[in-house]
């Protein structure tokens, strides 16, 4: 049997699990690199019987399900993967399952997201550049985050999080998603809000909404045209959720102060990409769910479900 592991970036997926428990003869080959073009991809991973997918690294649509003969087991790490056609899979009888990870990678991408905020209203980059090149004081922060409003947009559990960290901060938070009722918010300590509202009355959004076809471009040209010019966007969720060319153009015009993206429209992302050269624009590779214990995690449930396949054993369902 053979078995591809994708885009272990760190290189961390054979070391993170007993793959030699699996039978005598099982190749395991992790790959460091994503495979964007798909025919490339389809003859790379022609050979394997399973593959074991970083989240929504690479992506699996039907014709690249049907172009690999071998494949019978295809584990996601994560909850949800919308990256891989569940119904060519079905359609191909090859199994889709999901591996989990650590509690910790939830807390540990709420930490991002504070930390971005703090880098963002603290002006972190600029000081330490300013530092490393013989500067001193260089930058004023104009104001604190204490009575500032924080909007956290989806009041799910990492949004949660997100709130009490501004609540620790001194901040108002308010909060909407589309489901979101006034007793849930009122459970948060948090007030509810119609999306324009959170748009126009924050100092700083987050945005911690699942991405699906109902959230793609949720933030789009309106809404970050209805933020204020001294605001900040966050986004540790997923790329999609805002609208790539309407929040270059507001960050290249100054109409809003900057934004910390940990997420991207496309991952990795490219060398030459117009965001990159941004001042006004705090940038980190999508670290959120990157810790030691989640990675681990990840590929011992991967593990767990490559042996109950060839046990014959009920694999993890997607979606939970």
């Amino acid at each position: 049997m053979k078995i591809a592991m994708l885009d272990d970036y760190q290189q961390v997926a054979k070391q993170s699990a007993d793959w030699s428990s699996l039978p005598s003869g099982t190749t395991v080959d992790s790959f460091a690199e994503n495979i964007a073009d798909q025919d490339e991809l389809v003859r790379r991973l022609q050979p394997y019987e399973v593959i074991v997918a970083m989240r929504e690294r690479t992506r699996f649509p039907a014709q690249v399900i049907d172009a690999l003969p071998n494949l019978r087991l295809l584990v996601s790490t994560g909850g949800r993967n919308p990256s891989i056609d569940a119904e060519a899979c079905a359609r191909r009888n090859v199994a889709l399952c999901s591996a989990h990870g650590a509690a910790s990678g939830q807390s540990s991408t709420a930490e991002v997201a504070w930390a971005l905020v703090l880098a963002l209203t603290k002006r972190i980059p600029q000081a330490d550049k300013a530092m490393r090149s013989g500067g001193w004081q260089e930058t004023v922060i104009t104001e604190s985050l204490a009575g500032k409003t924080l909007g956290v947009l989806g009041l799910g559990r990492l949004g949660k999080y997100v709130a009490r960290y501004g609540q620790a901060f001194g901040m108002n938070v308010i909060a909407w998603s589309p489901h979101l009722t006034d007793e849930r918010a009122s459970e948060a300590s948090v007030r509810r809000v119609s999306k324009e509202a959170l748009f126009a009355e924050s100092d700083v959004v987050s945005l911690h909404l699942v991405s699906n076809a109902a959230t793609k471009g949720i933030v789009g040209a309106a809404e970050i045209a209805a933020m204020k010019r001294t605001a900040y966007l966050v986004n540790t969720s997923r790329g999609p959720l805002i609208d790539e060319k309407a929040l270059i153009a507001a960050l290249e015009e100054r109409r809003i102060a900057g934004a910390g993206l940990d997420v991207f429209w496309t991952e990795p992302l490219p060398k030459d990409h117009v965001v990159r050269r941004l001042d006004n624009v705090v940038l980190t590779p999508h670290l959120g769910y990157v810790v030691d214990e989640n990675l681990k995690k990840f590929y011992d449930n991967a593990l767990k479900n490559v042996r109950n396949w060839i046990a014959g054993l009920p694999l993890t369902p997607m979606g939970r």
